[in-house]
């Protein structure tokens, strides 16, 4: 079983940092599967839909994508977890729309941010396989939020 993770919360150094690019000798790497899977338990047992290795005091590049109902999010559409590393966010659509986001961060407070209602991502895998995809509403929300955080910035200053 993975260890849960501590969470840096706002005003922390590390949440302010740009992460740093998963090496190619890290890929396939023990490290970086127990990583991926203590901050997959990490976010589930904090009911998050998404978390960024920053999150956990780790300035890497590297975040999970994991949209689904529960308590702080009771109306999100179901999908498969994602782990994203090195994700790069190649398009954004020109149509927006606002959404409630929440932080592991950021305790107790939530708040409206617009965001591209569309996203064009290219990222890699834990294994270094490169994919390119595209998330629409809800699941393209998490994947701006948490980019976001590996180049330091909170959804608080997005409002």
């Amino acid at each position: 079983m993975s260890p849960i993770l501590p969470v840096a919360q706002r005003g922390e150094e590390i949440l302010k940092l740009k992460a740093a690019q998963v090496a190619d000798i890290e890929f396939n790497s023990e490290w970086l599967q127990q990583l991926a899977a203590a901050m997959y338990a990490t976010m589930s047992e904090r009911s998050g839909v998404g978390i960024a290795a920053p999150q956990v005091y780790i300035s890497k590049r590297l975040i999970i994508v994991a949209s689904r109902p529960n308590p702080r999010y009771p109306d999100a559409p179901e999908m498969d977890a994602v782990v994203m590393v090195n994700p790069e966010i190649l398009d954004f659509s020109q149509e927006t729309c606002f959404g409630e986001e929440g932080c592991l961060s950021v305790p107790n407070e939530r708040g409206q941010v617009e965001r591209a209602q569309v996203v064009k991502v290219r990222y890699q895998t834990l294994k270094g396989k490169v994919v390119e995809t595209v998330y629409e509403g809800f699941p393209a929300r998490i994947v701006q939020h948490e980019v976001d955080h590996l180049d330091g910035i909170l959804f608080v200053e997005r409002i």
